[in-house]
């Protein structure tokens, strides 16, 4: 018996799902080790920050008054708020209804705009941003909320993936609603917007994440102080502050808490919102 308990324990199943959860602890530690470094940094008073140790010898929040009292930061978080959330609600809107068009409605040269759309996977931000830059400034949109918001509002991603999802509704709903008498808008606004609610709720979340953490393009059109975000504030706020790490770290701690809390509160949302949608 004994010999037998001991082989069951020794299986190579065992074995292999020890293996994993091994590496997964590493990964985690590795995923999560630079956090908890931030944290710690950021209640460090500027003689201890590069000493060893995980626990401050004289912790302080005076790193976290000086970025909130000596330098605006609170608007630049109310910047890269207002950006994020204003993008990813017009964003949503548009794009489901590109998406449900694309999946649904029958006009001509809808697979090729299909295919234009997709094609634009390939082209990232650095290879359009001159371009880009070009246009928004014979707009007249540099420096202003409108030339932070309107280049980032279209994603090919959201498009393809909420046409993914309307392919894959069941056409009896609209056949039954066609029959009532209900419009196009009417079935998009009363049928196909309630049941998008687990896909629109994951795009969200990447939408405003995507948002909170740009840095190129908000460099690039806004060089007004006052409509800086987060990201960019950052990065001057290091080169100013050269070697002020603990400034540095308070400032991007108070960054992160917000997308912190999010996932912790809509963490549940998120996971079923991903099982549903498809996204993998």
């Amino acid at each position: 018996m004994p010999e037998r308990n001991a082989s069951a324990l020794a299986s190579p199943g065992q074995l292999v799902r020890l293996l994993w959860m091994l590496v997964s602890l590493v990964l985690a530690l590795m995923t999560v080790f630079p956090l908890v470094w931030m944290l710690v940094v950021s209640f460090k008073p500027p003689a201890e920050v590069f000493l060893p140790g995980l626990v401050p010898q004289r912790p302080t929040i005076g790193n976290y008054l000086y970025v909130l009292t000596e330098i605006p930061f609170l608007r630049y978080l109310l910047n890269s708020f207002l950006v994020s959330a204003v993008v990813t609600l017009v964003a949503l809107f548009f794009h489901s209804m590109a998406g449900y068009a694309l999946a649904r409605l029958t006009f001509p040269g809808r697979d090729a705009i299909f295919l234009a759309m997709f094609s634009t996977f390939l082209v990232s931000l650095p290879v359009i941003i001159v371009p880009l830059f070009i246009l928004v400034r014979a707009m007249g949109m540099l420096n202003s909320y409108a030339g932070l918001i309107v280049p980032s509002i279209f994603n090919a991603f959201g498009i393809f993936l909420l046409r993914q999802y309307y392919l894959s509704l069941p056409r009896e709903l609209e056949e039954a609603a066609l029959i009532d008498g209900a419009g196009r808008w009417r079935i998009y606004w009363s049928i196909v917007l309630p049941l998008s609610r687990p896909i629109l709720a994951a795009l969200a979340i990447l939408f405003f994440l995507a948002n909170w953490n740009a840095f190129l393009w908000p460099l690039t059109v806004a060089s007004d102080s006052s409509l800086w975000v987060v990201q960019v504030a950052i990065a001057n706020f290091r080169s100013q502050y050269a070697g002020a790490w603990n400034y540095v770290m308070a400032a991007s701690t108070i960054v992160a808490l917000p997308m912190l809390i999010l996932f912790a509160v809509f963490q549940r949302q998120i996971t079923e919102s991903i099982k549903t949608s498809g996204l993998k």
